[in-house]
């Protein structure tokens, strides 16, 4: 049975980008006599808004989805603790205590996330009263794995690269926001039984650590189909921070969701917006 899933995080409100992926995630199980789920990602710290969950779920309903709800991230922070102990029980894990400032002053590449981290605190390990993240050591998981590969329904087959992000932090120095995306994604979604991930072209390059971490762990491989993005007039993808209509003032100013929804099926953008067309499948 097919298992897709929506997960936002309750730090701002959700806007069309959002109702995109869901829609997305809804039809494809739908279509397939599966169940689509819906996670609340709520463990970002200071950021996250509890009282968003109620709003994201009225939003969902205005669109005309129907889910089931799954465990949120918060309620699953010893499992992430469990995988952890694992990864580091293995000699792959070591910590860090290196700021993004500092690492953006010496790293001479640039990753898929952003400068790579140029392995100082391997070299020089922090003292035991620091603070610390806990990053992977590439190199070694590696050792231990060997090649592997992942299916994308539109990209096709890919070869996993996750030696392009450098040594990854699985677990941050903020204990309100214990573990990464890459390590609490990855969990909940074997937890979930999640079996085809569906999400946004932006987060494809995420998937090559992702199934670095399957491997690692032991958990099931699931397919992958990573939609198009929404972009606003700029060419930019819509988003939060860049202050995107969001659907709760569209839902409460009389708009039809249901209607909305069957617009953006159909490929019939609101004016302003457009769809992308590359896959960003090159990293």
């Amino acid at each position: 049975m097919i298992v897709t899933r929506f997960a936002p995080s309750p730090n701002g409100r959700l806007h069309l980008g959002h109702a995109f992926s869901a829609i997305v995630a809804h039809d494809l199980a739908q279509a397939n006599g599966g169940r689509f789920l819906l996670r609340i990602e709520d463990i970002d710290g200071a950021r996250s808004r509890p009282e968003l969950a109620g709003t994201f779920r009225a939003d969902l309903a205005w669109l005309g989805l129907s889910w089931e709800e799954v465990p949120t991230q918060s309620s699953r922070i010893d499992e992430y603790e469990v995988a952890a102990a694992t990864l580091a029980a293995m000699g792959l894990l070591y910590p860090c205590r290196c700021t993004r400032a500092e690492i953006a002053a010496v790293s001479q590449q640039a990753g898929p996330d952003g400068p790579i981290y140029p392995g100082t605190c391997r070299i020089d390990p922090p003292s035991v009263d620091e603070a610390v993240a806990w990053r992977l050591d590439m190199g070694a998981a590696l050792s231990r794995t060997g090649s592997l590969t992942w299916q994308d329904e539109i990209a096709g087959e890919q070869q996993a690269r996750p030696d392009l992000f450098g040594d990854v932090v699985l677990v941050r120095k903020d204990e309100q926001t214990p573990a990464s995306y890459h390590l609490a994604a990855t969990l909940d979604d074997a937890e979930d039984g999640v079996t085809l991930v569906t999400r946004g072209t932006d987060l494809f390059a995420a998937t090559h650590i992702h199934r670095l971490l399957q491997e690692l762990l032991g958990l099931r491989v699931p397919r992958w189909h990573h939609h198009a993005l929404l972009l606003d007039e700029s060419g930019g993808k819509l988003a939060k921070r860049r202050g995107s209509p969001a659907l709760s003032d569209l839902r409460l100013a009389g708009e039809d969701g249901r209607a909305m929804a069957d617009r953006l099926r159909r490929g019939e953008m609101p004016a302003g917006i457009t769809l992308s067309q590359d896959l960003h499948i090159s990293a």
